[in-house]
């Protein structure tokens, strides 16, 4: 599997990463600092995303494989509207997590000839899994990824370095929540929601992600947000 350096979990390197996709620079990411509800009422609405950063613990690996197992014998149809690509890169999470975050908001304008653009022109008619593949092959994507991991307050790690955390996105798609996670084989539907509470509602499924290592402490959230 190929490796690409890991994003920075910065609003202001996400942001520009976004521009520089082909993405308008009306939506920005923006942190949000806590799970309150007075906290969460502070962020600038409408959140279109909700991106979240959290380790792979054993116990959050243990989950996900179990998770997996259960949805591949279920047969669940997602709307043809829903946009999910596999990951077969390491540390594409980052970017995954964006695609995901842009492509299921159709109202969220992107640049003709754009890298994003290029890239969904291409995917939307393919698997999640030829979809990933193509990112997988997609020169243009890689070179502004890594360009965009060499940004930021931290010094940029190397390549080979082991890296913790993971990358997922949570969007509405015709009155339901998903889970956007590029390691798993399925979206996973988390029930109904609106676009006016998908941000709480996003948040409590984070709070099982939480609950599953009571220990773990290292944890973000991002909202895709207009610009202020």
């Amino acid at each position: 599997m190929d490796v690409w350096l890991p994003l920075e979990s910065n609003p202001e390197v996400l942001s520009n990463y976004m521009v520089k996709l082909g993405v308008s620079p009306l939506w920005s990411i923006v942190d949000i600092y806590g799970m309150d509800d007075e906290l969460l009422d502070m962020v600038p609405k409408p959140v279109k995303s909700l991106i979240f950063l959290f380790p792979c613990s054993k116990a959050h690996e243990e989950y996900r494989a179990k998770e997996d197992e259960e949805l591949k014998a279920k047969t669940v149809e997602h709307p043809k509207s829903l946009f999910f690509t596999r990951q077969f890169v390491h540390n594409a999470c980052g970017t995954i997590a964006v695609i995901h975050a842009i492509l299921n908001n159709p109202d969220i304008e992107i640049e003709p000839e754009s890298v994003l653009k290029k890239y969904f022109d291409n995917a939307k008619d393919l698997s999640p899994d030829d979809r990933g593949e193509l990112l997988n092959n997609n020169v243009e994507l890689k070179s502004t990824h890594e360009e965009n991991a060499q940004q930021g307050q931290t010094a940029t790690p190397n390549i080979n370095d082991a890296v913790y955390h993971h990358f997922i996105a949570f969007v509405e798609v015709e009155g339901t929540l998903y889970e956007l996670d590029g390691r798993k084989n399925f979206p996973v539907a988390h029930g109904k929601t609106t676009p006016e509470t998908l941000l709480k509602d996003a948040v409590q499924v984070c709070k099982k992600f939480i609950e599953l290592d009571p220990s773990e402490v290292r944890f973000t959230l991002l909202g895709l947000v207009p610009t202020q």
